[in-house]
C-alpha cells in the first residue's frame, strides 16, 4: 500500500478530498501523516476525525527553515509519496531533491501562468477569461516543477477572490487525487519538464 504524507497549512479541504478518495476505494493509498506547520488549523481536526496521525511543527519554534524541515523529515521515514495540500512554505532544494518524484503540489491557477502566493488576485487584476488549478511535481523553483494534471475553470466578469477561489476548489478536488492516484498506479514517468501518463 502506497504511504501518504499530507503537508498543509489551513482547512485541510484537499486533505478531505484525498481521505474521501481512499474512504470510498477510488484511491488506493494509505495516510501515514499528517503535518500542518500552523496550531489549531482545520486540516489537524479533518485528520483526528479520520483517524490519522497528525503532527503540528509550528515553524514558529524553529530558529531557521533547515531546523524546521529537519523535524518534518524525522516524520516521513518510509513514506512514499509527500503531498502538499495548501501548505505555505517553500521548502528548501535540500528537502525538494529528497523527494525528487515524489513531492506533489496543487496551484489554483493554470501554471506556468499566476505563481505564487495571490493567484486569484492576479488573475482577476490581470483580466483572464480562463483560470484553473494544476497538479505538479515539486522542483527547486516556485510553482515551476513538471505539470501532472491541469483543469480549466472560466473566469466571470463578476468573480471576486472568493467566488472565483471557490469554483477552481471544486476542480482541485478532483484533480488531486486522480493525479495521486496515476502515481500509486505507477502510471506517471518525468521526460524533462514533460510528466507522460502512461497506460494503464
Amino acid at each position: 500500500m502506497t504511504k501518504l504524507a499530507v503537508l498543509c497549512s489551513g482547512r485541510g479541504s484537499d486533505l478531505q478530498s484525498i481521505i474521501d478518495a481512499i474512504n470510498s476505494g477510488e484511491l488506493q493509498a494509505e495516510i501515514s501523516v499528517v503535518i500542518t506547520d500552523k496550531p489549531n488549523v482545520q486540516a489537524l481536526t479533518r485528520a483526528e476525525n479520520a483517524g490519522i496521525k497528525n503532527i503540528c511543527i509550528n515553524r514558529k519554534l524553529f530558529d531557521n527553515r533547515a531546523d524546521f524541515e529537519t523535524e518534518i523529515l524525522k516524520n516521513l521515514v518510509g513514506v512514499d509519496l509527500v503531498v502538499l495540500a495548501g501548505f505555505m512554505r517553500i521548502l528548501s532544494p535540500d528537502f525538494v531533491k529528497k523527494f525528487s518524484g515524489r513531492l506533489m503540489n496543487i496551484h489554483p491557477s493554470l501554471l506556468p501562468a499566476f505563481p505564487g502566493a495571490h493567484a486569484h488576485r492576479d488573475v482577476l487584476n490581470y483580466g483572464v477569461k480562463i483560470s484553473g488549478c494544476t497538479v505538479h511535481f515539486v522542483d527547486e523553483g516556485t510553482d515551476s516543477g513538471p505539470i501532472i494534471l491541469q483543469a480549466a475553470v472560466k473566469v466571470l466578469d463578476d468573480d471576486t477572490e472568493e467566488t472565483l477561489s471557490a469554483r477552481i476548489l471544486e476542480q482541485e478536488h478532483v484533480i488531486y487525487p486522480r493525479a495521486i492516484k496515476l502515481f500509486v498506479e505507477g502510471r506517471l514517468k518525468i521526460v524533462g519538464r514533460h510528466v507522460k501518463i502512461l497506460e494503464d
